[in-house]
Formats: structure tokens, sequence, C-alpha cells
């Protein structure tokens, strides 16, 4: 059973101790966007899984069995997602899986998934992946929904009362879009511009002169993913805007201020997770053990910077492997989803997780960490 307060990688460390003879490979399956324009999510994800099996298997694997991993690349296509859902789980024969790295090859995956039975760990954002609860669907990252209570819960500590909206046309960016609208009055907040671009646009200068000129505007919150919310960036700062910027957690990365340029992302703020500011968190954080031990190992084995989308990997991977530790039958994809629900006070990167029947989410809003850009990196918001 769980004690109180599990940590990921050291129960990853834990369940390789545990020996005994192998009996069977037990087989996981893997589809993540490791190419293609939501490859800033994919690769990551795909590279912390690759490391974490093999980390496992080198000691001894779960309960004495060696985890089998098949891994597909869906480039970001809901349809090569259900292909190969559909594959894993009728030729790959697997107990259970993890990806989706974006909203759209989430709910391809899990429509395949929550019809066979096989547990599935989503890496996406919004909340309708968990919202209405699906017997065999779970996920790690924070909601969409979650985010935009983040926001506007510093938003409201500011003072700021009038947001300019602009956010993308992308799965994940409709549904922030939404989910921003359904919450903002009960912080007191009003969205008096509300505009929106295409994953393929390249200039939002029109939309963003709009909400410049809108009376009233207090700052500019930013749902998406992807390049759009750097393009954003720069044009905020282009047309000199002299209001607070916000973005989503779907852009918490290093790679985003590389890609937005440090000079016009200074300052800018979102809800981020304790990776992204490793280097801060105190010893008795009740995170530092996990978040610098997979800092630690994924800096050693591909010469990278963690991202928050790799601890969402990092994190699915190490709830799945401790689910199958404690099911009643490692090989039964429904005992698997019966101990998987079970989790309590599993210490990740991204939070602590405790599923229940009612959360498969299992994070709550003090997870998150309102974060700022400062002097090209990120800092936590005193």
């Amino acid at each position: 059973m769980l004690t109180k307060t599990t940590t990921a990688l050291v129960t990853l460390a834990a369940l390789g101790a545990l020996s005994g003879a192998a009996q069977a490979e037990i087989r996981l399956g893997v589809s993540v966007s490791a190419t293609g324009p939501a490859a800033f999510l994919g690769d990551p994800e795909a590279k912390t899984i690759e490391m974490l099996v093999e980390q496992l298997n080198e000691k001894g694997g779960i309960n004495g069995e060696k985890v089998a991993l098949t891994l597909y690349d869906d480039g970001g296509d809901p349809n090569k997602a259900r292909t190969f859902a559909t594959r894993l789980i009728e030729d790959d024969e697997v107990v259970a899986i993890i990806g989706g790295s974006t909203t759209g090859t989430t709910m391809s995956i899990l429509s395949v998934a929550e019809g066979e039975g096989i547990p599935f760990i989503s890496l996406a954002g919004a909340i309708s992946i968990i919202d209405p609860v699906r017997e065999y669907v779970f996920k790690t990252p924070h909601t969409d929904r979650m985010a935009c209570e983040k926001i506007f819960t510093d938003m409201q500590a500011q003072g700021i009362s009038k947001v300019g909206m602009i956010s993308g046309t992308d799965g994940f960016g409709a549904s922030m879009q939404a989910q921003c609208k359904e919450v903002a009055g009960d912080y007191g907040v009003e969205i008096v511009a509300d505009e929106t671009y295409g994953p393929q646009d390249a200039d939002m200068t029109p939309q963003l002169t709009r909400i410049r000129n809108t009376d009233g505007v207090q700052a500019v919150l930013n749902p998406g993913f992807g390049q759009g919310p750097a393009i954003v960036t720069r044009n905020v700062a282009q047309l000199g805007f002299d209001v607070p910027l916000y973005q989503s957690h779907g852009v918490a990365s290093n790679a985003f201020i590389e890609l937005a340029g440090a000079d016009s992302a200074e300052g800018l703020r979102l809800p981020g997770t304790a990776l992204l500011i490793a280097d801060s968190l105190s010893e008795d954080d009740p995170q530092y053990e996990v978040v610098t031990s997979y800092t630690k190992a994924f800096k050693a084995a591909y010469n990278q910077e963690v991202s928050t989308f790799g601890g969402y990997a990092h994190d699915a991977f190490a709830l799945m492997a401790d689910a199958i530790s404690r099911a009643d039958d490692a090989e039964d994809p429904e005992a698997i989803r019966d101990a998987l629900e079970k989790t309590s006070g599993f210490v990740g990167t991204t939070g602590t997780y405790s599923f229940s029947p009612e959360d498969h989410l299992g994070l709550d809003l003090s997870a998150f960490r309102m974060l700022e850009v400062k002097d090209g990196g990120w800092q936590p918001v005193e």
C-alpha cells in the first residue's frame, strides 16, 4: 500500500528493488507527438518515458517483471493517434497507454482506450479529458480551467478587473478560452475584448491593436500553445503595451522564452510547475527530491534542460508503474485501473496526486506555481 506521501522517482527505485523471478514482460504503450507542430511537447515526453523505462528495468522492473515499451510518434495527428491506440491494444497487446501530447490526439486515444477497457493517462491539458470522469481515463497536467483560476487569482490580488483576451483556435486554446469566460466573474474579472488567431497565423498585430484600443484594458491574457503565444508576446512588445501579459501553462518552458525572445517576454506571467524553478526550491519543499532527481537524470541522459511537458510524462509513467506494482494482477488492465484510481498522496514533478472515483486528475490549485520571466528566466512570483 502507498504511504501518505510517495515521491515518484523514489517509488520507481523501490519498485525495481522488489525482487522475484520474471514471469512475463509488462507491455506499456505510448503515443506522443515527438515530431510535427507539437514536437516541443512530445519530444521531451518520449525521451522522458524511454529514460524512465530504462532506469526501471535496470533496477529489475516492476515486481521482477521488465517493462516492454512500445512507443509511436503520432506527429500531432488525431487520426494517427487513433490508429496507433488501436494497434497498441490489438497488435501490441499493451495493458496500459500513456500519451496524447495534445488535446486532439488525447481525445482520439481515449475513445479507443475507454471502449476497450485499457487504462490511459493523458498528457494534455483540456478539462474535457477528465470532466466528465471516464472510467479508464486519467491525466497529469493541470486543467485549463485551473489555469484560468490561478491567473485570475493573481489578477485579483493586483486589482486587475478588465482583461483583453486573445486565444488560439486550436483545441487547447478554444477550451481554455471557454473556461476562462466561465470562471472570470467568480474573480471579479470582466473580459472586455475577445480576439482569436489561427494555428498558422504569423502576425497578431491587428487583434492586439483592437485590444489596446479597448477602453479600460488592464491586462492581456493569451490562452494557447505552440508558436502562437510566442508571436503574441513579440507583438505585444512591438506595440508597446503598458499592461501585464499572461500566458497559459501550455507554453511553460524555457524554449518558449527563447522563441518569444527574452526582452519581449520580460515580466510575462503564467501558472507553471516546480520543474521550471527547480533551483529556487528549498530542500523542505515536498517536490524538491523528485524535481531535482528528474532534472539531474534528464540532463545527464540528453544534455538538455527539462520541460514542464517532460514532467507530465514523468508523472504519468511513475503513476502507472506504481499502480501496476499494486494491482492484484499486473497483466489485467482492469486491476491496474482500479489501483490507479486508489492512488493517494503521490508526489510528482507537477504536484501531489490523489485520485478518486470522482476525480481522475488528482491535483488541486496549490499544485500550480505563479511564475514570471525575469532576466531571461523563470522566477516564482513573490
